[in-house]
């Protein structure tokens, strides 16, 4: 290979990492957020299923939730998400990710981040939500509040802090019919009205 021909190649390389990096979505969550064990965090997206939660949660304004544990001494988000696949023929389950990319679009055009009161249920129900995600616990699309062998969103959520000895709302009150299926659950309004949670951040 002649040299000129190896600068055009790193010249072109250089390009495509350049325009890559310009193009790629920049998060919600402002860089050195002070984030703690326990925080809740709300997003809303742009995809059909998102809209679809915002559309039938006539509360509120967010369509996912997730909660931040301290993996190794790392501020991490847990949640329960479909259709988010880290590789092919990974199933929908519990997953654990950066706070940044949590917020980043198309996955979220908005969110909020609220803490527990008290910080020590916080952590507690942190700890139940990581152990959670260390099961492999997969998504629950049947959306059985009852069965904690799978979990959505807002289940994982209210289980994690139940483990920890608080009530972050009563019993589901949502119910929905969807192609014969009859269920029963908590929507991200639910979550975000408790009284045991306060916001701390706003991002738009």
């Amino acid at each position: 290979m002649t040299v000129a021909r190896l600068a055009l190649l790193c010249l072109v390389a250089g390009c495509l990492v350049a325009c890559s990096g310009e193009d790629a979505p920049h998060s919600l969550l402002p860089d050195g957020s002070d984030l703690r064990p326990g925080d809740l965090l709300f997003r809303r997206g742009t995809s059909m299923a998102s809209r679809g939660v915002v559309l039938a949660d006539g509360n509120g304004r967010y369509s996912h939730v997730g909660i931040v544990v301290d993996s190794a001494g790392t501020m991490m988000v847990v949640h329960a998400v479909p259709d988010e696949p880290d590789y092919e023929g990974d199933p929908d389950r519990v997953k654990m990710d950066k706070p940044s990319d949590f917020f980043t679009p198309p996955n979220a055009i908005s969110g909020e981040v609220c803490r527990p009161i008290d910080s020590i249920v916080g952590r507690k129900a942190a700890a139940a939500a990581l152990a959670t995600y260390r099961r492999g616990t997969l998504f629950d699309h049947s959306y059985d509040s009852t069965d904690t062998t799978k979990m959505y969103c807002t289940q994982l959520v209210v289980e994690a802090y139940r483990q920890a000895g608080c009530d972050l709302v009563g019993p589901p009150t949502h119910t929905y019919e969807l192609l014969g299926m009859k269920a029963t659950c908590w929507l991200p309004s639910d979550l975000y009205h408790s009284q045991h949670i306060t916001t701390i951040l706003t991002l738009e």
